[in-house]
């Protein structure tokens, strides 16, 4: 028992370092599109209806670092701005697949291949969605309300009126990623690394592929497991570079990368509630068509490339020396901790 213990605390540690210094390098380019690339800038993009308003909401969720819970109240501001129901649902999907920091640990973790297959998959699976919601619902209940929008450097509801030096927009970029953002995600990226080491420890070397085979039944279980669970765009990379590890084929692996950050059951309540059955019967059905689709394609690429997954998976960081991923993974707990903390004094406070 102790020796199980000690190789998940091992394979944990490790699994940590590996990750830290490209989670620290997501996070900065993730305080700086907080900045100058804020929600107020992206509500005024998607006010139009039709293809245009879809395709760019695709893009614009591609890079911005919320989870599928988190997403939810930027979705129903760009509603009630005016977005379609298409561009809504587009950003409700791409957003929480990927963002910077978990394309950043992808390379770190998986491969080259994955870091740009995710992201493309990710921004296909919001378009096919968001056009199916555009061809199939009614636009009779377009929303038409505009609320205000603050401004994302000081919290000002005038955010049109106003402006900020560039060296208080930099401080504010970094308070938010490595304060904000780091407290946002410190607990499920804890999860998802310790489980990523009891993974490791106690699944032995080819279980998926002899258990489960490189086919669709193992997408299929992916899918059952990531629908409902909640967890993040990047938490969810570690488990499923270990996976892969363990002999799950590298499209199983984007299955549970895709369906699990993009959906869980408060986002599936939420859709259901707030834009109707047939909108969440599309955001269903297209993340788990496209995901599908998608897992059976990567294999295809891999097999077609001719790359051993099981070769390079976590290569990609060892071009990184290991004295700076020992400094990023102090950086990094020390910021998590902090965080943390504070956010816990700030929810006594509030209570």
């Amino acid at each position: 028992m102790l020796e199980v213990l000690k190789e998940i605390v091992l394979a944990t540690i490790q699994i940590f370092n590996e990750a830290a210094i490209y989670i620290l390098f997501g996070f900065f380019i993730a305080g700086l599109l907080y900045i100058y690339y804020p929600k107020e800038k992206v509500v005024k993009s998607l006010g139009k209806k039709g293809f245009g308003s879809t395709f760019r909401a695709a893009v614009m969720g591609i890079p911005l670092p919320l989870c599928s819970c988190g997403v939810i109240p930027t979705a129903l501001s760009l509603r009630k701005q005016g977005a379609s129901r298409g561009a809504t649902l587009s950003f409700l999907i791409s957003t929480p697949e990927t963002g910077v920091d978990s394309i950043a640990i992808t390379y770190a973790l998986v491969d080259p291949i994955m870091t740009v297959f995710r992201p493309m998959a990710a921004f296909l699976t919001a378009m096919f969605a968001g056009i199916a919601e555009n061809i199939f619902v009614s636009s009779e209940d377009e929303a038409s309300d505009i609320d205000s929008h603050q401004c994302s450097t000081c919290g000002n509801s005038d955010a049109d009126n106003h402006t900020h030096s560039h060296k208080v927009k930099f401080k504010k970029a970094m308070e938010y990623a490595f304060v904000d953002l780091v407290g946002d995600i410190s607990k499920w990226l804890i999860i998802g690394i310790v489980l990523s080491g009891i993974i490791s420890a106690a699944i032995p070397k080819g279980f998926f592929e002899n258990y489960l085979g490189s086919g669709i039944l193992s997408m299929l279980v992916m899918l059952v497991v990531g629908i409902p669970l909640y967890i993040c765009a990047t938490a969810s990379t570690p488990i499923a570079a270990v996976l892969i590890l363990k002999g799950l084929s590298p499209g199983a692996a984007l299955v549970l990368l895709l369906a699990g950050p993009a959906t869980n059951m408060a986002t599936i309540l939420v859709i259901g509630k707030e834009m109707g059955k047939k909108t969440l019967a599309i955001y269903l059905s297209s993340i788990a068509f496209m995901s599908i689709f998608f897992g059976l394609l990567l294999n295809q690429v891999y097999s077609y490339l001719g790359v051993n997954v099981l070769a390079s998976v976590g290569k990609a960081s060892e071009v990184i020396p290991g004295i700076i991923k020992i400094v990023g993974s102090v950086i990094l707990a020390g910021l998590m901790a902090y965080s943390m903390s504070r956010r816990k004094r700030h929810c006594g406070k509030q209570e």
